[in-house]
């Protein structure tokens, strides 16, 4: 006997891992040219959204930058707190924060 679609569905493992967002948080160190460069050299972000992002760090203090399984959110947490210091300002003594937190589903 063919099983109907929803027992279909029932048999197929849809279960994932739980999803990260991993969220830049805002400094007065660091201008929005270090934002674009970082964002286009750790996650190949085009310089237009890495400006949208930087913009929005800024005034709102904090922008999710991408979402995706706890180990990737985690490495790239670290890549970007191994990313250096911004050149462009003389004061600036590392790189910027970000941290993981659970994607809330909609």
């Amino acid at each position: 006997m063919a099983q109907t679609l929803e027992q279909t569905l029932e048999d197929i493992d849809l279960s994932h891992e739980p999803l990260f967002n991993v969220v830049l948080l805002n400094d007065d160190l660091h201008t929005d040219a270090y934002v674009v460069e970082m964002l286009g050299r750790l996650f190949f972000i085009a310089p237009a959204q890495a400006f949208r992002h930087a913009v929005e760090v800024d005034t709102t203090g904090r922008t999710i930058l991408i979402t995706c399984e706890q180990p990737q959110a985690h490495f790239a947490k670290d890549q970007i707190h191994g990313f250096g210091r911004d050149p462009r300002i003389k004061t600036c003594a590392g790189s910027m924060s970000a941290i993981i937190e659970p994607a809330v589903s909609k």
